[in-house]
């Protein structure tokens, strides 16, 4: 499993960058420390509800280099990847956005996952950011089907992902825990095939 994700999408690792029309996304580094904490910190009230508890040291630079050293593995071990979003006009960091669970053999799918500072909410960064995602697994990892979960009470992110194409397939019960409490969450999925010129068949 070392390096399948990098040997299928025909990148060195060192060297992975997606870019859109207003963002580039790259995979974070130890230098992104504190432009990470500061927007997390600034967007914690925005952030908390919608996501997994914070811990007392959820923002620690302790807590941020355990978090790149699981990154690492699950990018050698080709199971997941995640990825800052930047302005390209400023290089500021703007959120992230994460592919995880990648599974190969006949499943070729993924879990996506996103966050963005509250400040910059709203604005088309987490959308273009997510078409370089969608475009990057269909095209380099040659994935079939990417999956999401959303909180039925997060309007922005059903929005974010009915506009990119992805389809509603149903709900699921107690699915995740989220700010302490398990939760039910839609699921939200796109196909290859629901892409233009997408293809059906696998390779």
């Amino acid at each position: 499993m070392i390096g399948l994700l990098w040997q299928r999408s025909g990148v060195g690792e060192a060297d992975l960058r997606l870019e859109g029309s207003r963002v580039y996304l790259r995979p974070p580094v130890g230098q992104d420390y504190e432009a990470w904490a500061g927007l997390r910190r600034q967007s914690r009230d925005f952030l908390v509800p919608w996501e997994p508890a914070w811990t007392d040291d959820t923002l620690s630079r302790a807590a941020y280099r355990r978090r790149l050293r699981r990154y690492a593995l699950d990018r050698r071990t080709g199971v997941g990847c995640s990825l800052f979003i930047f302005g390209r006009e400023d290089d500021v960091l703007l959120g992230g956005i994460s592919l995880a669970n990648i599974r190969r053999a006949a499943a070729q799918s993924a879990n996506i996952g996103y966050w963005i500072g509250a400040r910059y909410a709203r604005q088309g960064y987490m959308a273009d950011a997510l078409e370089c995602v969608i475009t990057f697994c269909f095209g380099r990892l040659r994935l079939h089907r990417l999956e999401a979960a959303c909180l039925p009470a997060n309007v922005s992110s059903r929005a974010l992902l009915v506009n990119a194409g992805f389809r509603l397939e149903g709900e699921a019960r107690k699915y995740l825990c989220i700010n302490g409490v398990w939760q039910d969450h839609q699921i939200f999925a796109l196909l290859r095939e629901d892409r233009r010129g997408g293809a059906s068949k696998p390779k």
